[in-house]
């Protein structure tokens, strides 16, 4: 939780807002691999691809 507490600063101290959505996609994106491979939604996110 620190590493996130640590980015929020970051982002909000350097002005860096255009990093945020893409954080958001790439925790998405790990979000949907994580569940894709060890859950019974497998079949159902793979044909979302």
């Amino acid at each position: 939780m620190d590493f996130l507490k640590d980015l929020w600063n970051f982002l909000k101290a350097r002005k860096k807002w255009w990093l945020a959505p893409l954080i958001i996609v790439l925790l998405l994106l790990g979000l949907l691999i994580i569940l894709g491979g060890s859950s019974a939604l497998a079949p159902f996110i793979y044909t979302l691809f």
